[in-house]
């Protein structure tokens, strides 16, 4: 694959300014094919690495652009290879038409993630800092900016590597002891030392695995579901906290009868709001699916905004506190007295509010007297006290604050290479603690290698990097 040289537009429609990407052994080649530099007797080939070069882009005679090339050689490039950008003008034919010429003259067009691949490849980045890329690329707020620079920059891969060269020295001691193990007096890995390391390896894998919570939220946002009565105000909430008409609102009863999902952030956080169908008895089969699919989206929710129609709080309260409490153990749970504007004395309502809510949970449940549970009086229809519920929905949210050197997980495929590395050196505790035999510490010990290896892409195979790839942009 590497032999190929490629070529793709980095940057998106629309733009004043766009560029090409060209990379591989005939890179500076082919670009020159196309390219004619406008000083006198100048070739692109001569010109150093790291210069612009002014010119045009021809089509034999006819002029199709002035344009500027930056000129890369291997390997101190993106790639790792030689390679060229084009940066001419953002209109869509001149891109295309450029893209044109390089394939004419012996490029192919790359494959989605074809240039971080190479750099892997090349060995100018692991694979999880080729994974940041693409988190780079897609953060929407600080703190996932902060994540993806962090490890693309190796701070993940840093913290891996010591674990994993600690390991190797005593596994490679543990062997050792295997090759005279006609000497049982000999022992040249210090079970002490052993016990010490794999406890410090487990506490630091421990806490990159429990990590993963809060990196996965920061990542794809705070799950947050809004349930409640029908016609309790849900869609009206999801469309002001959007501030787009995302759900359908009306009066009739049982309107939302699927999850509708959006992100929005609030205070640097993403939240991912789930409006979920009204709960209520119902004999429609299609609404008793999407009621179905309301508690399973409350089940996996950190926050529940619980919407209680302000009109008739005490007796929703009563009538679906038992079939809303049990899946809200461990969450956060926001009641949201809504339609606060059909009541006429406002102060009061706040004060009913605070009444209603102690008094309807069982004290023998363990929300009952959580911190876990805030209540807040709010008109969605009027966008009154908005700005208050999303306060309280930052302050739910219990993220902490993120630097820029902070490892946390945010990647399903290294928390789960991460849990089975954390299984390992729970053996080799285990196996310690039961004074067992070096050959059968040594198997735990590669195996908890072989997984801290996986993360970085030392042992991964082709089909997971084909997976990891092809979900990369075009050009990057």
């Amino acid at each position: 694959m590497n032999q190929d040289t490629i070529c793709a537009i980095a940057t998106a429609q629309g733009g004043a300014i766009g560029c090409i990407r060209v990379s591989g052994p005939e890179s500076i080649e082919i670009t020159s094919r196309i390219f004619a530099p406008v000083a006198a007797g100048k070739k692109l080939e001569d010109s150093k690495p790291y210069t612009l070069t002014f010119g045009h882009i021809r089509e034999e005679e006819e002029v199709i652009d002035e344009v500027l090339v930056s000129l890369f050689r291997a390997p101190h490039s993106y790639t790792g290879e030689d390679s060229t950008e084009i940066t001419c003008h953002g209109s869509s034919y001149i891109l295309q038409k450029v893209v044109q010429l390089l394939i004419k003259n012996g490029c192919r067009m790359a494959q989605p993630g074809e240039y971080t691949q190479r750099a892997f490849l090349n060995g100018k980045m692991d694979l999880s800092q080729a994974e940041a890329v693409a988190d780079l690329i897609a953060s929407s707020s600080a703190a996932t900016h902060r994540l993806a620079m962090s490890q693309m920059r190796g701070g993940f891969s840093k913290e891996l590597a010591s674990l994993r060269d600690q390991l190797l020295h005593f596994t490679s001691l543990i062997e050792l002891e295997l090759d005279f193990s006609d000497h049982e007096e000999l022992e040249f890995a210090d079970r002490t030392e052993l016990c010490r390391l794999a406890d410090d390896i487990e506490r630091v894998i421990s806490h990159l695995v429990h990590s993963f919570s809060v990196g996965n939220a920061i990542k794809n946002g705070v799950p947050v579901a809004i349930i409640g009565e029908t016609n309790a105000g849900k869609s009206t909430l999801l469309n002001v906290l959007l501030n787009e008409e995302k759900a359908i609102v009306s009066d009739i009863h049982g309107t939302t009868r699927d999850v509708i999902e959006d992100t929005v952030n609030l205070g640097g956080i993403t939240f991912r709001f789930i409006d979920t169908a009204g709960i209520r008895q119902t004999s429609d089969t299609i609404e008793s699916l999407g009621i179905e699919r309301t508690f399973q989206k409350l089940d996996q929710a950190e926050i529940v905004l619980w919407m209680i129609d302000a009109t008739d709080a005490a007796s929703q309260i009563a009538q679906l506190s038992a079939r809303i409490l049990p899946h809200c153990a461990g969450k956060q749970l926001i009641l949201v007295f809504n339609k606060a504007d059909l009541i006429a004395d406002a102060s009061s309502t706040a004060l009913n509010v605070s009444s209603i809510a102690p008094l309807d949970f069982a004290s023998d449940h363990p929300i009952a007297t959580s911190d876990r549970v805030q209540s807040i009086s709010i008109s969605a229809k009027d966008r009154e006290h908005i700005d208050e519920l999303q306060q309280m929905l930052v302050s739910a949210a219990h993220l902490p604050a993120i630097s820029g050197s902070d490892v946390i997980v945010t990647n399903i495929r290294h928390y789960e290479a991460l849990s089975r590395a954390l299984e390992a050196i729970h053996r080799v505790q285990q196996g310690l603690a039961s004074n067992l035999s070096g050959d059968f510490l040594s198997q735990d010990i590669r195996e908890c290698i072989f997984h801290l290896s996986d993360i970085a892409g030392e042992v991964t195979n082709d089909m997971v990097l084909r997976n990891i790839f092809e979900h990369f942009c075009i050009g990057k």
